[in-house]
């Protein structure tokens, strides 16, 4: 287990995560049994639904961790991250592993700009809100509840961010590998799940592919 420290003071950003590769369909006959369990010990969402501002953790409840490298983890109370009931070890091919799902189920700006706004004062942020993402913990390629709160948390900049980067940051990169492993059968979807909520930083040598193939 990676060490709490202090919170850190950086910029946010009320940017949504958004997968920047598309992986292939789902392989037919491969990978864990139909009927495998979701991620043990991780909320489940209310999934897809008409979408309302969701409340936020209290101002200044929340503290962002880091790892020994400096890289940015959520509070764990404030941020277990939630899973979509709609997304099954079953279905993948009808849903995260289709291309455009992951568009048709993400809450609408005109939501989600007033809860990037409270979960910044949850999380006891101020600065440029162009430099840090407001993000899914487990992103909605993997399965992530769309809009339940405990899924989202401002995601401060790693270290080295360039500000011509914008939002975009290592967790994204991390996200696109598992998707396409859990896509091409390589990875059980809770087992992928259970990673990225608890350490992005170690999800894919957690799941068995460090190279993220």
């Amino acid at each position: 287990m990676l060490p709490v420290v202090a919170a850190l003071t950086v910029t946010l950003s009320v940017s949504a995560c958004t997968a920047t590769t598309s992986a292939p369909p789902a392989a037919p006959g491969v990978g864990p049994a139909p009927d495998a369990p979701p991620a043990a010990g991780i909320p489940i969402g209310p999934g897809p639904t008409n979408y309302t501002v969701q409340s936020q953790p209290a101002p200044g409840s929340c503290h962002v961790r880091s790892t020994p490298a400096g890289q940015p983890l959520p509070d764990p109370v404030c941020t277990p991250g939630a899973v979509n009931p709609k997304v099954t070890q079953s279905n993948l091919a009808n849903t995260v592993c289709k291309s455009g799902y992951t568009k048709s189920i993400r809450p609408a700006e005109s939501i989600t700009d007033a809860e990037k706004k409270a979960n910044a004062q949850s999380y006891g942020y101020t600065g440029d809100p162009r430099q840090a993402e407001y993000d899914h913990l487990i992103s909605l390629e993997l399965g992530g509840d769309p809009n339940d709160p405990q899924n989202l948390w401002v995601e401060p900049p790693s270290p080295g961010h360039k500000t011509k980067d914008g939002v975009n940051n290592p967790k994204d990169q991390v996200e696109n590998s598992l998707h396409s492993l859990i896509c091409a059968g390589k990875v059980p979807l809770a087992q992928a799940q259970s990673a990225i909520a608890t350490d992005w930083t170690a999800a894919l040598a957690t799941v068995g592919h460090p190279n993220g193939k």
